[in-house]
């Protein structure tokens, strides 16, 4: 189980978060609380600088559901 100081920094920091990056922040929890379900792939890519490519994807539990439900 967390501290309360950790989860008070952990939830300052996803505020943080969403203020740099609105949309993508708006994405999750959009999808998370309505379209998301147990079964889902979430694929990702990520393009760095120099233009390497690193992709992965993972395949949603229920847990993972419950977790991006929490971060609303």
């Amino acid at each position: 189980m967390m501290n309360p100081a950790a989860l008070l920094t952990l939830k300052k920091k996803w505020e943080e978060f969403q203020e740099r990056h609105p949309k993508f922040a708006m994405f999750l929890i959009n999808v998370a609380g309505q379209g998301m379900e147990t079964g889902s792939v979430i694929d990702i890519t990520i393009t760095m600088p120099d233009g390497k490519i690193y992709q992965s994807n993972m395949r949603v539990s229920e847990e993972d559901i419950e977790l991006f439900k929490s971060l609303t």
